[in-house]
């Protein structure tokens, strides 16, 4: 499964932007083990790459994997444990939808050993093409920012209470970028009314966040976590909202251009 895992455009800025969750392939030899309704991939961060391909055109670089997270969560350490302690969560692994029910038919979860297949071949390429773009970036202009990009339907009972804001922006609480860097996204996502904010809330940075955002060795990373309906819609067969995407796209373009702007002091 290691090849053609993801694709990487490699950019000319110090940005890149990174989808752990846009993928929808499961590999033939696994699909015997998912249900029916796992087959349709419905907690797939949809649409994302086509979303931000502006970002492309403004130079950053952008990799996006080709396989679902139900084969394996590239947002999770490979060491487990929960993300969010005291939440429900998938694992690295996942063996749950959002709405708690299983994936997979009874007796068909993989086994350590197959994870560990689907570590070597999926998780580890995604993470290893992704630290090298970062530590190029750094190296070619002094510092590298992170952008990993997600969304996710509006209300999931089983994973928190209530409606998330439109827009969820993590910096793990500021650790995982300059104090700058967070200010100047905030200041961007406040400056609209359209869309609603919170900084740090419930999704806070996965993995990806917290591992390569290391603003003392000059990569600085955040995530935005951003509700399905600013863009499409949220009711199967969650399609592609035209309107709507071209409504917030000025929004995503403006925090792709603070981050760009942004120069650590």
């Amino acid at each position: 499964m290691s090849e053609m895992a993801y694709t990487l455009h490699r950019g000319r800025l110090p940005l890149m932007l990174s989808m752990p969750h846009v993928g929808t392939e499961l590999p033939a030899d696994q699909r015997y083990r998912y249900t029916e309704r796992a087959l349709a991939c419905e907690d797939t961060d949809w649409f994302l790459d086509r979303l931000y391909a502006f970002a492309i055109e403004m130079g950053a670089s952008f990799i996006v994997p080709r396989y679902s997270r139900y084969l394996i969560d590239l947002n999770r350490p490979t060491t487990g444990g929960p993300m969010y302690v005291g939440q429900n969560n998938t694992g690295l692994c996942p063996t749950q939808h959002f709405t708690g029910e299983p994936l997979y038919h009874p007796g068909c979860e993989p086994d350590e050993a197959e994870i560990e297949r689907r570590v070597a071949t999926v998780w580890h390429p995604y993470h290893h093409a992704l630290g090298h773009e970062l530590a190029r970036l750094r190296v070619g202009h002094g510092h590298a920012v992170l952008f990993d990009a997600h969304s996710i339907k509006s209300e999931l009972p089983w994973l928190f209470p209530g409606t998330l804001p439109h827009m969820n922006l993590g910096t793990v609480g500021g650790a995982s970028c300059a104090a700058t860097l967070r200010e100047a996204l905030s200041a961007a996502l406040a400056s609209q009314s359209t869309y609603s904010h919170v900084v740090d809330g419930r999704f806070k940075g996965g993995h990806i966040t917290r591992h390569f955002g290391v603003p003392n060795d000059g990569v600085h990373a955040v995530q935005l976590e951003m509700c399905w309906r600013a863009y499409m819609d949220e009711s199967p067969p969650y399609l592609w909202h035209g309107e709507r995407a071209a409504s917030v796209t000025p929004l995503l373009r403006q925090l792709v251009q603070t981050l760009l702007d942004w120069k650590p002091a």
